[in-house]
């Protein structure tokens, strides 16, 4: 084939202009980087064990549970307390009392005494108190229809039917997963140097990769009491396309506000991965022909994709017609030869592919080069406090010209319109949960949290025009000092590009759930499902490999469903 002469193209990062808006925000997928694919690849790698090494359950499913993970250097264990709950009590919502199942994530072994301690307060979550011994701290309701199907159909000696699992992909959904020093958890600060949580939310994914062997253990000892002569345990087939759900509210919203350093890094390292592949100049038939096997998977799995809520059905829809003229525009043998192909398939995306299609297709390309991305991963955390301290030696001139450089979405906001100041972030007095008020018509304003930068920047940018320029920051802090927060997050900018959300939080048209799904994004959870627009539903760890799985080799795609998900169940009777 004769020698292609062609410019480089000039690809550059998608710029913060581009990806810190809501919309896209909320379009996105998880990718190799997400965390819980991060986690299981070290589990791969470390060849970890698991194993279940206590099970005391009665009939009716109440009791306690141990589950042990074991790494190179450290054990984790799971300790689980299962309740026979009141149908009238089962709530999602983050006012509840009871729940299913209740979790913690102990650090290594615990003994008897440790156990007794811990019955007496995870059972309650918020209203218990647990020690710098646990780094998590967990509920979980089972997916009620879906779990009485599976005990119905296993005490009977049957397997329940695929296409009915992947209706709904799990038996329980979570509805907190709490770390990181929250009700007397272990800091986090004093774990981050273990090797196997130097990613974030590590400890967190463990505990609901454990849970998600609970959740089936639980369906089959209830379908031995129904019916010990003829129960059957579930298919391991059936077994790995079952994950975890979770119902997610306005709790997680804020967090990527408040950690603009750290948020900067997840999105940096996800755009320095697609940049790489992008720039990958040439690509041979097969890395295009496995291109086309990821996309058909991807297109087998949106038809288990369901979602009651309007605007996801628009989304899925319009990412269903993506995915066909993804379909029909990369035939390999025409776009291998080509130079830059990836470069001019994603250019083609951003013309021809809504939000969710484009999102998808990055997804798609960062799969294809994972030599090229993994490494990424190392770089998704953050030292925090080194950008805490404010340069009190900077000019305010300086302050201005950043403010110009970084937040002109915030400049070009009229915030005495009503509609651009709907709304305010406050926490609930019985929870201390993050919610969102309507400022003209519901009380509380007063206690707004500290979340609408574009307005205090705004403010601040006013301030400087009535100062000298030449002020240093630290004089102009004494005069404003409700002006300190932003202050340090322009500064912080100025070093983190993809740390300001570029839009406004107080909209009256602004969705939170954009905020949950592009957080969730980056645990790897998929199957986003808003309940309204401030909770949604999601399945973590669907299709993954089981334990005994990662000892074997490992397939690090387990995250797309296989396009033929129709292979032979064989019976396995409960010993």
């Amino acid at each position: 084939m004769a020698t292609v002469n062609v410019d480089k193209p000039s690809i550059a990062l998608r710029p913060p202009s581009t990806m810190m808006k809501l919309a896209r925000m909320g379009s996105m997928h998880q990718t190799r980087l997400s965390f819980m694919r991060v986690l299981l690849r070290r589990f791969a790698a470390e060849q970890w064990s698991f194993k279940r090494t206590l099970w005391q359950m009665d009939n009716k499913g109440v009791g306690v549970g141990v589950y042990s993970a074991t790494g190179p250097d450290r054990t984790y264990s799971l300790v689980v307390f299962s309740n026979d709950l009141d149908p009238s009590k089962r709530s999602d919502r983050v006012i509840a009392e009871e729940w299913d199942s209740t979790f913690t994530l102990f650090d290594g072994v615990p003994n008897d005494a440790d156990i007794k301690r811990l019955q007496q307060n995870v059972p309650l979550q918020e209203a218990g108190r647990i020690s710098a011994s646990e780094l998590s701290l967990s509920r979980a309701n089972r997916s009620v229809r879906l779990f009485n199907y599976v005990r119905e159909t296993l005490a009977q000696g049957l397997q329940p039917e695929a296409a009915e699992l992947n209706k709904v992909g799990y038996l329980m959904r979570t509805t907190a997963v709490y770390g990181s020093g929250k009700f007397g958890a272990i800091d986090r600060r004093f774990i981050a140097g273990r090797e196997e949580f130097t990613s974030p939310f590590q400890s967190e994914l463990m505990a609901v990769y454990m849970i998600r062997m609970f959740s089936v253990d639980i369906v089959e000892h209830l379908a031995k009491v129904d019916s010990p002569a003829t129960a059957v345990t579930l298919n391991k087939n059936l077994r790995r396309s079952l994950g975890i759900g979770n119902s997610t509210g306005l709790g997680m919203a804020p967090f990527i506000v408040n950690h603009p350093v750290l948020f900067n890094q997840w999105m940096l390292s996800r755009e320095q991965a697609l940049y790489r592949v992008r720039e990958v100049a040439t690509c041979d038939l097969e890395t295009v022909e496995r291109f086309c096997v990821l996309l058909e998977r991807q297109q087998a799995g949106l038809k288990y994709w369901i979602s009651e809520h309007p605007l996801q059905q628009e989304k899925i829809a319009a990412l269903r017609a993506d995915l066909a003229s993804l379909n029909s525009k990369v035939l390999p043998r025409e776009l291998s030869p080509q130079v830059y192909p990836w470069n001019t398939l994603y250019l083609w995306a951003e013309h021809n592919l809504s939000l969710e299609g484009q999102e998808c297709l990055v997804t798609l390309l960062i799969e294809l080069y994972p030599h090229l991305v993994d490494e990424l991963a190392a770089n998704m955390s953050a030292d925090e406090d080194q950008y805490f301290k404010i340069d009190g030696k900077m000019k305010i001139g300086s302050i201005a010209e950043l403010i110009n450089t970084h937040y002109q979405f915030a400049l070009n906001t009229d915030f005495t319109d009503r509609d651009a100041n709907a709304r305010f972030w406050y926490a609930s007095e019985e929870k201390l949960e993050p919610r969102v008020g309507e400022r003209f018509d519901e009380p509380g304003a007063e206690r707004e949290h500290p979340l609408a930068i574009a307005r205090d920047v705004v403010g601040i940018y006013k301030d400087i025009q009535q100062s000298d320029p030449n002020d240093v920051v630290a004089l102009f802090l004494i005069n404003h000092p409700e002006h300190r927060l932003v202050v340090r997050r322009i500064q912080q900018a100025a070093l983190h590009p993809y740390s300001e959300i570029e839009d406004n939080l107080l909209s009256n048209k602004m969705l939170p759930i954009d905020l949950l799904r592009c957080k969730l994004s980056f645990f790897g959870a998929i199957k986003f499902d808003p309940r309204s627009d401030r909770w949604v539903r999601i399945n973590m760890f669907q299709h993954a490999p089981l334990p005994d799985e990662l000892l074997n080799t490992y397939d690090d795609t387990w995250v797309y469903p296989p396009a033929d998900s129709g292979a032979e169940l064989v019976q396995e009777p409960i010993h």
